[in-house]
This record gives C-alpha cells, sequence and structure tokens, in this order.
C-alpha cells in the first residue's frame, strides 16, 4: 500500500496536478475490488459478460492509474499524468484500456452503471457491476434518480459504493445516508473504507435488491500531512513536503 500512495503522490509532485486526498481516500475501496472482487482474466479478454466498475468520482483518477498498473492492467506510466498528450487525464477517459466509462463530471458514473446493470439484466448477464461515489458528488440529483431507477428494476447486480471521507459537509451534510439509501428500497452496510476485510465482507454478500455500501474513510489516508485537510483537495505538493511525505513512507 505505502508504494501505490508514493506513486501516486511522486506523480501529482511531478506533474503538478490531481487529487491526491481523493485518491488516497479510495486506495483499499480499488485494492479490495480489484485484488479480490473483479476477474482479471476476463477484463483482460474483454469479455461481455464480466463484472464492470466505474470511478464516478473521476477527480481520483490518480488512485484508480495507480491500482491498474499495480494489477497489470495499465501499460503507461503515471509520470506522464496529465502531461501534454498524455491519456493520462485528470479524469478518467474510457480512451484508457480497461477504464469502462469517462467520469468527472459529478453524478454520472450510478446514472452510467444502472444502465450497464439493467442491460446486464436484460440480457441475462451473470455478473455485477460496481460503482465508487463521493459524499460530495451525491448533492447531485443524477444519484437520487439513479437509486430510484435501481429499486424500481430490481438491480441486484448493481453495488454502489460510497466513498464517506466526510469532504462535501463543507458544503451540504449528507448525513443519514444509511437512511436516504433504505428509502430508495436499497440494502445498505456500513463498513470501515480501510478494513480490507470488512469491504470484500459487504461487497460480496449477496442480496436481492441493489447495494449500496458506505464506506467511512479518511480524505488523504497514509499521508499525515493531509489526513482531513481540506486545503489539499486539489493541491500538489511543494518540495519540501514531497520530501517529508517520501520519507515517512520508506
Amino acid at each position: 500500500m505505502k508504494e501505490l500512495i508514493k506513486k501516486i503522490v511522486e506523480s501529482a509532485y511531478l506533474s503538478k496536478e490531481g487529487h491526491i486526498a481523493s485518491s488516497l481516500s479510495i486506495l483499499d475501496l480499488l485494492c479490495v475490488l480489484y485484488g479480490e472482487v473483479l476477474d482479471l482474466e476476463s477484463i483482460k479478454n474483454n469479455l461481455v459478460d464480466r463484472d464492470r466498475f466505474i470511478l464516478s468520482k473521476g477527480h481520483a483518477s490518480l488512485g484508480l492509474y495507480a491500482t491498474l498498473k499495480h494489477f497489470g492492467l495499465l501499460d503507461f506510466e503515471l509520470n506522464d499524468f496529465c502531461k501534454f498528450h498524455s491519456i493520462l487525464g485528470g479524469h478518467p477517459s474510457d480512451k484508457i484500456p480497461y477504464v469502462e466509462s469517462s467520469t468527472g463530471s459529478l453524478g454520472h458514473g450510478l446514472p452510467i452503471g444502472v444502465g450497464m446493470a439493467l442491460g446486464y439484466k436484460i440480457k441475462d448477464f451473470k455478473h455485477n457491476v460496481y460503482v465508487i461515489i463521493g459524499d460530495g458528488e451525491s448533492n447531485e440529483g443524477t444519484i437520487w434518480e439513479s437509486a430510484l431507477l435501481a429499486s424500481h428494476h430490481n438491480l441486484n447486480n448493481l453495488c454502489c459504493i460510497m466513498d464517506h471521507n466526510r469532504s462535501g459537509d463543507r458544503a451540504v451534510n449528507i448525513d443519514n445516508v444509511i437512511d436516504k439509501f433504505k428509502s430508495f428500497n436499497w440494502e445498505c452496510i456500513e463498513v470501515d473504507g480501510h478494513n480490507v476485510e470488512e469491504i470484500k465482507s459487504a461487497i460480496n454478500s449477496e442480496t436481492t435488491k441493489p447495494k449500496f455500501v458506505l464506506a467511512n474513510t479518511i480524505k488523504g489516508k497514509g499521508c499525515d500531512i493531509m489526513e482531513n485537510k481540506p486545503e489539499w483537495h486539489h493541491k500538489f505538493p511543494n518540495d519540501e513536503e514531497y520530501l517529508e511525505i517520501m520519507k515517512k513512507l520508506d
């Protein structure tokens, strides 16, 4: 995990761009998905009926890129992040192999996931669709329209995971989010978003409804100077901060 964190920080430092703290809060979630849940061989072989993952909060792209690289699904160098002509932009693009959808316009990833899951039901596919959304992103009405539609169509092949790092509380507090999704008739589970076993158990649990996993996370997890510090939402480290972070991660 430390090596992934170092790579994310290094890429942002070199490019002078990126949402490091948002990437770090979802890193454990991503590692469980790609390491324990998704079938990497079916992804590599581009099977039509396969598990699919969408990072709706696309500004956390560095977390996704680092994870894809770690699991052998990314041929591009992370140090090219946000450079001119680089395919690795600040938000993920479906031009990147194994990225299912371009995202980053907040509130759009879950609707896409609902469409995929509904298509899977129509075609009688056996696999699932997983989406990570942000808590701040959930101020978008499209999230709740999607929640209603998923319940209406009984999409028990859809799993929505909220990165609940409380970043959005500075704008609109989204307390009682479990109750909100329950009111839309979703199966709801709350976990420590940095506990691998809890995450894995929640994602793999069987359900007859669409599933919502509330993952309580720490923004900037793994970097002391960033943890729960709002100023690090969209900021790259200076020389001194970079050296301090890397020294603590060694």
